[in-house]
């Protein structure tokens, strides 16, 4: 790792209540470095058109740059083609494409989906909304003591008529890393299609969809240097041909008539409409930025990060960690204070310029099952440091001594 890479991302020059910003909110987006900022206003400033009808210059380049990202994004995780990616707006809405066009098709009557405990919203809701209208049953796969699933539970529930597992690749409360490889292959044998929730995962670590054999995967741009404003689906090209258009419109048809219209070839069935170009410009310059790092540094730098971390809060008294130990785990830690509220705590942090997240942090029956209604949560990425770490802990210190703790 670079040791000046922090200069690349102009915003950690903040100061928050006087004091050098350290942020630790990095679950919930990431900062953006100068490469990709500077691709997206070079875009405006040079290329802006509409892409793919366009025959004009401006249209041509905009439509280059649109699709180098596809492509980029493709290498990324390894997808064997260009076409098994589809622009969507965010993860959320990657997940109800699956469950909307592939769960209407295929799920019925008396079909099981099958979830996990630590389910965020989007990975949750859907699938709720999906049963409720096809008259199908949602079951889940419980966690241990340590935030960790119980896999041999798999095995039985896979007996069921599961028609899908989706499940999360990396908890966004605990941090938890799940065996994706292994359950995808159990789901398989048993017939079962797998979905991924890929948001917490691509961006920390090397992801390999030919290798993990996932049947469709879902992660965001602005969690991994990109913009808001573009998610990522990936599929299996025979299952994304056998799926019917999520949304209907302009850019994602073959031929219409005034009684009937026909789609358009993957990716572009899926995606009905103006694109997030400018967002796909920025994506990719995020793409490059990570690859140049390489993923495998990524990942060995946060794990470097996160037991530290885990070493320096276990010293706090009262304080409280949730999930299993850094060995099993992203760079995510989720604790709480002893009966102060998270969201005191994160304030009290923020004057002292550490951001940090406090609630259910979109993943509520997780949460409360913990026996809390919400948590304090930091979140690491490749730009922080043991310094951010212990600035974090002296912000916690102060905390106690402000509340008498």
């Amino acid at each position: 790792m670079r040791s000046d890479i922090r200069k690349d991302f102009p915003i950690l020059k903040r100061r928050i209540e006087g004091k050098q910003l350290v942020y630790l909110d990095n679950a919930a987006t990431t900062q953006k470095p100068i490469a990709v900022i500077d691709a997206m206003a070079n875009f405006y400033k040079c290329s802006n058109a509409n892409v793919h009808r366009g025959i004009h210059t401006l249209s041509e380049e905009a439509t280059t740059a649109y699709e180098t990202a596809r492509n980029k994004v493709a290498k990324l995780i390894n997808a064997p083609n260009p076409d098994h990616i589809i622009f969507t707006r965010n993860a959320t809405e990657a997940i109800n494409l699956v469950s909307q066009s592939w769960g209407k098709t295929f799920i019925g009557k008396g079909d099981v989906i099958l979830l996990t405990r630590m389910e965020h919203h989007a990975n949750l809701i859907p699938w709720q909304q999906l049963a409720k209208a096809q008259g199908a049953r949602i079951a889940f796969i419980d966690l241990d003591k340590q935030g960790r699933l119980q896999l041999n539970q798999i095995k039985k529930l896979l007996q069921e008529p599961v028609k899908i597992v989706s499940l999360t690749h990396v908890s966004n409360v605990l941090g938890t890393i799940n065996p994706v490889a292994e359950i995808t292959s159990q789901a398989h044998e048993a017939g079962a299609v797998v979905m991924l929730d890929g948001a917490q995962a691509v961006p920390h670590m090397p992801v390999n969809v030919f290798d993990l054999d996932c049947d469709f995967m879902a992660f965001s741009g602005h969690k991994m240097l990109g913009p808001t404003g573009i998610g990522i689906l990936y599929g299996k090209r025979k299952l994304l041909n056998a799926m019917p258009p999520f949304m209907t419109g302009g850019e994602m048809i073959e031929d219409v008539t005034w009684e009937n219209a026909t789609w358009s070839e993957l990716p572009w069935k899926f995606e009905a409409g103006t694109p997030c170009i400018a967002q796909a410009v920025g994506l990719a310059a995020a793409v490059e930025y990570l690859q140049d790092i390489g993923l495998d540094v990524i990942r060995e730098h946060e794990y470097d990060i996160v037991n530290y971390a885990f070493e320096q809060l276990k010293k706090i008294e009262n304080l409280t960690l949730y999930g299993p130990g850094p060995d099993e785990r992203s760079g995510v830690i989720s604790f709480n204070l002893a009966e102060m509220h998270p969201h005191d705590l994160a304030s009290l942090l923020d004057e002292q310029g550490v951001a940090i997240r406090a609630g259910h942090h979109c993943a509520q029956p997780l949460v409360e099952s913990l026996g809390v209604t919400g948590t304090a949560r930091a979140s690491f990425y490749f730009y922080n440091t043991r310094s951010d770490v212990d600035a974090l802990v002296d912000a916690i210190q102060n905390a106690r001594k402000i509340f008498g703790l």
